[in-house]
């Protein structure tokens, strides 16, 4: 499967949101680990869990595809949005992110979260093997994420306005009285 960048085909805009959402991703995927790293179990799902609620949002916005941002388009637009985000498969594309969801994304990635939670039972070694698993988990689903919501700004790319701090592209400057009168001479 192509990753985010490749998906992006060179488009600058995309290419800049892949790159801010990875950072995020990361930061949120070391938080992750050192949650599966405490030794009792069920903490590192509850933090999983807030940790994705938090930063799938966080990584739509950056796309301009997050729940406030989608209900500001007009319904032909939203409309447009999110038969894209059926296309795709997105599962967290435009949508609230509920626990049913999130298990659902789970699952949908193939991750087994059950085999984070036997390893805390191995001291020392356990903690490391369900930090590290914690970690890999929390990015494969933020990079499915991430895949998702390119696919979707793609297929919709005309009916969406710029993202929040995206770079606005450059109107090109109405022709002076000069060159339209010019224009009008050279055509008679």
């Amino acid at each position: 499967m192509p990753s985010a960048i490749e998906l992006a085909q060179g488009d600058p805009q995309l290419i800049a949101a892949i790159r801010r959402s990875r950072r995020l991703l990361g930061r949120k995927a070391l938080i992750a680990a050192a949650a599966s790293a405490v030794p009792l179990p069920g903490v590192d799902w509850a933090a999983d869990a807030a940790l994705l609620s938090r930063v799938v949002p966080q990584i739509s916005a950056e796309f301009g595809l997050s729940v406030a941002q989608i209900q500001r388009l007009g319904p032909h637009q939203r409309e447009g949005v999110q038969k894209a985000a059926a296309a795709v498969g997105a599962l967290l594309v435009g949508k609230l992110v509920t626990r049913e969801l999130l298990i659902k994304l789970a699952r949908h990635a193939g991750i087994r979260l059950t085999a984070k939670q036997a390893t805390k039972y191995v001291p020392i070694a356990g903690q490391v093997v369900s930090a590290a698993l914690g970690y890999a988990a929390l990015r494969t689903l933020g990079e499915l994420h991430i895949k998702e919501c390119v696919q979707v700004a793609q297929s919709v790319r005309h009916l969406l306005p710029p993202p929040e701090g995206a770079p606005r592209a450059e109107q090109p400057a109405a022709p002076s009285r000069l060159r339209q009168t010019w224009n009008r001479l050279r055509l008679h």
